[in-house]
């Protein structure tokens, strides 16, 4: 008796459909570019995962930065001093204070300057 598979590929095709929710032109009715245009999509969003890390620490490192030139001292010598104070505050939580929190900033670049 042969497997007839009407049931399993309409499912198939509604998840690509579905999974192509919100793109234009033929890509939200058409399976094969709906399939090529998810695929695309969740090759892009993997790789961005990883590249959105990479990204954030360089803003956060700009934002140190500023804040740091703004308390007479530089990037470099401010987490030179906290290498040496051995302390366990991140560049994501000094980046956090530099924007949210300038006195606590100033106060910790005026600890590790002594």
């Amino acid at each position: 008796m042969r497997v007839k598979r009407g049931v399993t590929a309409r499912a198939k095709h509604k998840k690509i459909i579905k999974a192509a929710k919100g793109m234009q032109h033929n890509r939200t009715r058409s399976f094969k570019l709906a399939k090529q245009a998810v695929t695309r999509a969740l090759q892009f969003a993997y790789r961005d995962r990883r590249n959105k890390k990479r990204d954030l620490r360089g803003l956060w490192i700009t934002r140190i930065n500023a804040a740091a030139r703004e308390n007479g001292t530089t990037y470099a010598k401010l987490i030179d001093g906290l290498k040496k104070a051995g302390s366990a505050l991140d560049r994501k939580v000094l980046a956090e204070l530099a924007v949210n929190e300038p006195k606590a900033f100033s106060a910790v670049v005026k600890h590790l300057k002594k």
